[in-house]
């Protein structure tokens, strides 16, 4: 009977001393403008690593208002707006208190990306397919470098668009597919039938790069076909499977 009582009387008090302690614990702290502007800036610079595939990003931000006019406190968690964030190095964004007129702060934001990116190991010739040996994964700060890389195999075998110089950061908008064939080249023309290949002389008639179909000569017949580059120096008549 003392048990059934004291279960009673716990059941009586517990929403009581659940209620009190609700009421004494610290509401959930509002961030400023300036801690929830960096916390954007950092998902940012986060996103553009990520897209960009690279290598441990390490991201530091600093934040700044825009003038001399103190950013205001919320009562409620700012909402951001990005109005520019091309570049880590100088971003801006403009925050605001939900529901309060003449809140809008504008920041600028000064951030700094490094990563493991791919550079240049040794001077590299513009045109010139790029080995993986003229290539090595270096820690640099990319805040200011568009479209960086870090993965090598990606950037072997392509061409660099203009000359590259030792510990140059690679860009994917500095590469292309090299040019394998040039006009007046000599190339070997291979048809394949199942086993049976058969191989004849041309001479390439219009510069092209893999996969590209080109004018060739047939030097044997003079007849002018339509054939796939393949490799360096080969071709293939471009209506086989």
């Amino acid at each position: 009977m003392l048990l059934l009582c004291l279960s009673r009387k716990w059941w009586s008090v517990w929403p009581l001393a659940y209620a009190a302690a609700v009421a004494a614990a610290p509401a959930a702290a509002v961030p400023s403008m300036e801690a929830a502007v960096a916390e954007a800036a950092r998902e940012a610079l986060h996103l553009q690593a990520e897209r960009d595939g690279l290598l441990a990003p390490e991201i530091e931000v600093s934040v700044s208002p825009v003038g001399t006019r103190e950013a205001p406190r919320c009562a409620q968690a700012p909402l951001i707006e990005t109005m520019e964030n091309r570049f880590a190095s100088r971003m801006r964004f403009a925050a605001r208190c939900p529901g309060v007129e003449g809140s809008r702060t504008v920041f600028v934001v000064r951030g700094s990306l490094s990563a493991e990116v791919v550079v240049a190991a040794t001077s590299v010739a513009s045109g010139k397919p790029i080995a993986a040996s003229d290539l090595m994964l270096d820690r640099r700060d990319v805040s200011s470098v568009p479209d960086p890389m870090s993965d090598i195999e990606e950037a072997a075998g392509q061409a660099a668009l203009r000359p590259l110089r030792p510990g140059q950061v690679l860009q994917k908008r500095l590469l292309s597919a090299p040019v394998l064939v040039k006009r007046g080249d000599v190339v070997v023309i291979e048809a394949r039938s199942g086993p049976v290949q058969v191989t004849a002389s041309g001479e390439a008639l219009e510069p092209g790069k893999r996969g590209e179909v080109v004018r060739v000569r047939n030097v044997n017949t003079g007849k002018v076909i339509r054939a796939r580059v393949m490799e360096a120096g080969t071709v293939q008549p471009a209506d086989m499977p």
